[in-house]
């Protein structure tokens, strides 16, 4: 019981860590996304 316990302990930070990681990466590229949308409407704005 007792490794079992560890094991899952284990399991679930790693888990969380990754999850954790994706949502950045997602965060980071929609911030991406939107900045690259300005840049455009900005250009279309000037012309």
């Amino acid at each position: 019981m007792n490794k079992t316990m560890k094991t899952l302990g284990i399991v679930s930070s790693v888990l969380l860590l990754l999850l954790s990681a994706g949502c950045a990466t997602i965060e980071g590229a929609g911030k991406d996304i939107e900045a690259a949308g300005e840049a455009v409407q900005d250009a279309a704005d000037n012309e």
